[in-house]
């Protein structure tokens, strides 16, 4: 069974830099089955072109790769970007890296050799920062973000209505039936009536946007999550 976390990870994106080919190819091939996409760069200079071509969610680099490290890649990148998570990995342990590595807003530092046990330590810290951003799992491989209202399932992106991530939120963080009465005092905040044929048409367009049968409607009493 795959923990909670991996199941995250195949909402989001990496982008993996290093130039030693083995390592490379190893730790690539466990992305690919983690990630929703996986690209790879051998130098600094290559993986920028990947970054502003892919927009990864995270990128893990090495440190020593020739005449640019991944130590002057980050400090490019976080010129114009504080948001992209980074994971540094680095056969070094000396003072000087690792200063230089605090300054630029890093996940982790991974020390090599990189054992399974390690990017899994570093991977699951990537997930829990996007958890202080409000990020739900729904059912494996589907992701709720609410605070960018939506929703993804590795293959498709969801924009949700204001209502919809409202209710959503609702339905997930009290974990239990959400009445009708409740759903018009916390989701039908305008000035606009919850008809039946408003209600109706804003549940049939909402679960287009979720796992089939992951709604259900308690006939005349409300609505609640189907995890199982």
């Amino acid at each position: 069974m795959q923990n909670n976390f991996t199941n995250k990870l195949n909402a989001f994106s990496v982008l993996y830099v290093e130039d030693e080919d083995g390592i490379r190819n190893n730790i690539e091939e466990i992305l690919q089955h983690l990630f929703k996409e996986t690209n790879s760069a051998t130098n600094a200079s290559e993986a920028y072109a990947k970054y502003l071509e892919f927009n990864p969610d995270l990128i893990i680099t090495d440190i020593k790769m020739g005449a640019e490290t991944g130590i002057d890649l980050i400090r490019k990148i976080r010129k114009s970007d504080s948001k992209t998570r980074i994971i540094i990995t680095s056969a070094h342990t000396d003072l000087d890296y690792l200063l230089q590595a605090t300054e630029l807003y890093l996940v982790k530092y991974i020390v090599k050799p990189i054992t399974q046990d390690k990017l899994m330590n570093a991977l699951e810290a990537f997930v829990n920062t996007y958890d202080e951003d409000k990020i739900y799992n729904l059912i494996p491989n589907w992701i709720f973000d609410y605070k960018e209202s939506i929703i993804s399932n590795g293959n498709e992106i969801f924009t949700l209505t204001k209502k919809e991530n409202t209710f959503l939120r609702l339905l997930i963080t009290k974990n239990r039936l959400i009445t009708y009465e409740e759903l018009e005092n916390s989701v039908w905040d305008d000035d606009s009536m919850m008809t039946a044929n408003a209600m109706r048409l804003f549940i049939k367009n909402f679960r287009k946007k979720l796992p089939e049968n992951f709604l259900k409607n308690i006939q005349g009493v409300g609505y609640k999550l189907v995890r199982d």
